[in-house]
């Protein structure tokens, strides 16, 4: 396990090198959010009977910002070090690629958990929250994290410059996010966009976590964590076949 532990740590020390940029960045955004959206809707918004708007917000901030920061972390490492040539150190080393995938996507999680605690912290100190299930907004935010670490390990390897990666981003990570029901109930939503977003697995993943603080959801959390479970087992075996077989990382 010492050539997993070193890359892990060395992923680790990568993103808190740059602590202002990878963890106070995306608090801040988050906090943006959160002042501009609860000022505007807090008075004529309620999505759940009892909960203020500004706390039916901050769960989906907390999720959306650790899922964010989990894809960043896996993708971005792996197109520098494309990019850069120095992808040939780590494809000699006598790592296989499970220890490969272990090492990146642990990373990816705990870049994602130390982003979602700072923004849950921050936004406390604009509302009270209530935590009525701990232990299910906990698996919810790891399985999160760790679906998003394992895309953006994909995202990575699929990507052969910047833009790509940029692109990735912007059309398939993003519209999710925003989509997911960060800023409202699908419920909201005409009948046909409500079937819609249920195909987006962000839905769950956000409804379920929002559930862990309120004990209300647009659905079932045992669906929401079955689905999430069945999206990540998916894109790891995918991300594993592509370690496997080389895919765009050995000429």
């Amino acid at each position: 396990m010492i050539g997993v532990y070193t890359l892990f740590k060395k992923e680790i020390l990568r993103f808190w090198k740059v602590s202002f940029q990878t963890v106070l960045a995306p608090v801040i955004t988050a906090l943006l959010y959160l002042l501009i959206f609860s000022h505007v809707l807090e008075a004529h918004v309620q999505v759940y009977p009892g909960v203020s708007y500004t706390a039916f917000l901050i769960p989906g901030l907390v999720m959306m910002s650790l899922l964010q920061n989990a894809f960043a972390n896996s993708s971005s490492s792996l197109i520098q070090s494309k990019v850069m040539g120095n992808i040939v150190f780590l494809l000699l080393t006598p790592l296989s690629y499970w220890e490969f995938f272990a090492a990146f996507l642990a990373a990816a999680v705990i870049r994602g958990l130390v982003v979602g605690c700072c923004v849950y912290l921050v936004a406390l100190f604009f509302v009270d929250l209530p935590l009525q299930h701990p232990l299910l907004m906990a698996a919810f935010a790891l399985a999160g994290s760790a679906m998003l670490g394992a895309l953006g390990i994909i995202a990575g390897i699929w990507a052969e410059k910047f833009d790509q990666l940029a692109a990735f981003q912007n059309f398939i990570i993003m519209p999710l996010s925003f989509l997911s029901g960060v800023f409202y109930s699908i419920h909201s939503l005409p009948p046909f966009w409500q079937q819609v977003s249920r195909l987006n697995p962000f839905f769950y993943m956000i409804d379920g976590f929002r559930y862990g603080f309120f004990g209300q959801a647009d659905i079932s959390p045992t669906i929401s964590l079955t689905v999430v479970g069945i999206s990540f087992l998916a894109l790891s075996w995918l991300t594993l076949r592509m370690l496997k077989s080389g895919y765009k990382l050995r000429g």
